[in-house]
């Protein structure tokens, strides 16, 4: 069995709800685990990985749809040995949304995961809160408070840690010493409205490992205040910057990797996508033009990648002679990685539980 240098059992039992929740060290452990996965299953095949979390069981809670949070964390629990349970929200009789009156309390649920399995993870975001920024993140928060196992945020309207985590990897990968690189984070038109998480995450991740972060946007489709003041701190104390701008050229002159996805506006996050869809869509009318070119491309570096957390809503948010580039897209590589990194967030926090 191959030996793992960076499986510690300090990070066992630890909630997982935001990127912001462990510190430098503890990330950069979870990143050389992921790693450490990556090669033994490149080299040996996934045959060859520790089974670690063998005979335990993580109940994989989704109140919202996902194709790739959902297939790698199940992959990951299979891959080290032990079972990803998954549970469909609306199948239960927890308190939440419309059952909230007459459903089962958080804390009783709690207590049930504590004694069936060894870990937690749940996605609650965008229509399943009616896109209510602070409502998921809160609910994860509740349950984490009461259960005992970890928690792992697998998606909320705030953060995603693990996706975070799976693209600094990603850009660390593909460029090496990271800083000082340039990072951009794009809004881009979509006729689907989708949440803050994954932008949130990347703005307050990636200037930790030294990245210039820039932050493009038409007028009105700011970030949560408090994130963006958070991340100008930690870029400050990492010696990074963060910019934001309205100025779509310009943000990505010279940049090492472009990140473009549709946001809400705060006005939408703040009212709900039931009562602001309709006037939210036709604002966006007015920025069809902010989107991934291979124009828009050819002022990056020489080097510079298109990269996507995906989904990626082709023809809208960036072209498919960019997307299908493959060497200017490493979309797939960045999904392939969220496998390693939700692995090794799973071996860290699972591995001592009893």
């Amino acid at each position: 069995m191959p030996a793992l240098r960076h499986l510690v059992r300090e990070l066992s039992g630890r909630d997982l709800i935001s990127t912001l929740d462990w510190s430098d060290e503890e990330l950069e452990i979870t990143l050389r685990l992921a790693k450490e996965f990556k090669e033994i299953a490149h080299y040996y095949g996934v045959e060859a990985l520790p089974k670690i979390l063998e005979r335990k069981v993580f109940y994989m809670l989704f109140f919202a749809p996902s194709t790739r949070t959902r297939a790698a964390f199940e992959s990951a629990m299979v891959f080290l040995g032990g079972h990803a349970a998954f549970i469909d929200a609306t199948t239960t009789r927890m308190a939440f949304g419309k059952q909230e009156k007459a459903g089962e309390a958080v804390k009783d649920v709690a207590a049930m995961y504590d004694v069936y399995g060894h870990g937690l993870g749940i996605r609650i975001l965008d229509k399943a809160i009616d896109y209510l920024y602070g409502v998921g993140n809160a609910y994860i928060r509740e349950m984490a408070d009461a259960a005992n196992i970890p928690v792992i945020n697998m998606a909320d309207d705030k953060f995603h840690p693990t996706q975070g985590l799976a693209d600094i990897f990603t850009f660390r990968e593909r460029f090496g010493n990271v800083e000082g690189k340039k990072y951009v984070i794009m809004w881009a038109y979509s006729p689907e409205i989708r949440g803050w998480c994954s932008v949130q995450e990347d703005m307050i991740l990636f200037p930790r490992f030294g990245v210039d972060v820039v932050v493009a946007r038409p007028p009105g489709f700011d970030l949560d205040p408090e994130l963006v003041e958070k991340a100008k701190q930690l870029a400050r104390e990492h010696g990074s910057t963060i910019e934001f701008t309205d100025n779509l050229e310009e943000a990505v002159r010279g940049a090492h990797a472009v990140f473009p996805r549709n946001w809400a506006s705060p006005q939408l996050v703040k009212l709900g996508y039931s009562k602001f869809k309709d006037e939210e869509l036709k604002i966006y009318e007015k920025y069809k033009n902010w989107k991934v070119t291979r124009g828009l491309m050819d002022l990056m570096d020489k080097h510079g990648v298109l990269m996507h957390v995906l989904p990626i809503f082709r023809g809208y948010e960036a072209d498919d002679e960019v997307i299908d580039n493959p060497r200017k897209s490493v979309i797939y590589e960045q999904a392939e990685n969220g496998l390693w990194t939700k692995m090794a967030v799973l071996a860290l926090t699972m591995y001592g539980v009893k």
